[in-house]
């Protein structure tokens, strides 16, 4: 079968090429048909200011699925030799067009990378040439890549909880936020779970700005039994969890209007409170159906309007009188954290009261 030509797409009035553009990239579903690589790269050029109101100046990690959401493709855990055919690219790749600008960041180890800066819509079209399915920028600007712009409430539905829960606990920390003079703006995961975005004075580190997400999640936790802030997944129980560590240094989460490596071809979805209050099929939110919806307004268009003070979730912080909590396992130990191991196989007397490990004599 003689190969396919390239085609191109119109990005914001430049010509991106895209190969191989009749590649599947999810196959059909009893509800959704068949998605091509160029539906890909053409269902980002069509969400155009959603997409870049997301991304626009952060340095963004790329998700990739070069072979499509097919059976058997698992994305890459990132163990050392590890071959996976889906997987995250946090620096730039080679070959990138002269459009693409990168933004220098530092990992948590003290490495630093070129990552891509998005600047105009052909950058993530490009992205999708390249297999890429889902965005994950980073909580800051290019101004400053020290102190994010972003508090990030992520509520991830632990196994026995549902769509529904999470929305349930999202509506509660809507009303959470504006009793302290926030405002949040909510999104699908493009799964399960409701991500809840404050625009924030870009003054604080990132050490901050996860302690005031510590604190509003322990305030959640306190309002309703069915949240909980607990880092080992064995003390969680059957309660919605607010991930505090998606605040940290190099930890993202997909941007709106990213597609999901999910079957169905979900989005990240933006809605308003209302909607959010009755919605119960995420999934309803995908290639196929978003385009049109946005064309209607984004629910989203007014975050970049007020940037608001954490200083009321630090308060939290501090009057919860708990102390720090775990750090990803990716990140060095620092002062005040727990141990790290799990509490049912934690002897005590093989810890400090500052958490550092006791070594035997």
């Amino acid at each position: 079968m003689p190969k396919t030509p390239a085609a191109e797409v119109d990005a914001g009035g430049r010509a991106v090429r895209v190969s191989s553009p009749d590649r599947v990239i999810y196959p059909a579903t009893d509800t959704t048909p068949e998605v091509t690589k160029l539906m890909v790269a053409e269902y980002f050029a069509s969400v155009d200011d959603g997409l870049m109101r997301a991304l626009r100046d952060r340095p963004t990690a790329l998700e990739r699925w070069p072979s499509g959401v097919l059976p058997g493709i698992e994305l890459a855990t990132g163990r050392p030799g590890e071959k996976a055919e889906a997987f995250y690219q946090k620096r730039a790749p080679r070959g990138a067009p002269d459009y693409l600008e990168t933004v220098e960041v530092t990992f948590p180890s003290g490495r630093t990378a070129e990552e891509i800066c998005p600047t105009e819509i052909a950058v993530p079209v490009w992205c999708a040439q390249m297999g890429t399915l889902t965005f994950h920028p980073w909580p800051v600007r290019r101004s400053d890549v020290d102190r994010p712009d972003e508090l990030r409430i992520d509520l991830d539905p632990q196994p026995g909880t549902t769509f529904a829960d999470a929305a349930r606990v999202a509506l509660l920390a809507c009303e959470l936020l504006e009793e302290l003079g926030l405002v949040g703006f909510a999104k699908t995961s493009g799964h399960r779970g409701v991500h809840v975005f404050v625009r924030i004075e870009p003054r604080w580190e990132f050490a901050d700005v996860r302690h005031a997400a510590i604190g509003f999640g322990r305030e959640l936790e306190r309002r309703d039994d069915g949240v909980t802030t607990a880092w080992w997944k064995e003390e969680r129980g059957e309660r919605i969890f607010v991930d505090f560590n998606q605040n940290t240094r190099d930890r993202t989460i997909a941007s709106a209007y990213s597609l999901r490596p999910i079957p169905g071809a979900p989005v990240s979805t933006p809605v308003t409170w209302a909607e959010l209050a009755e919605l119960r099929d995420p999934s309803a939110y995908n290639l196929f159906t978003v385009p049109e919806r946005l064309a209607d307004g984004d629910p989203w268009a007014g975050i970049d309007d007020t940037a608001y003070s954490i200083q009321p979730l630090l308060d939290l912080y501090e009057e919860s009188g708990l102390g720090e909590m775990n750090f990803p396992p990716d990140h060095p130990k620092m002062p005040g954290e727990p141990p790290r191991v799990q509490p049912s196989k934690k002897v005590a007397e093989h810890w400090d009261a500052d958490g550092n490990r006791i070594e035997p004599t």
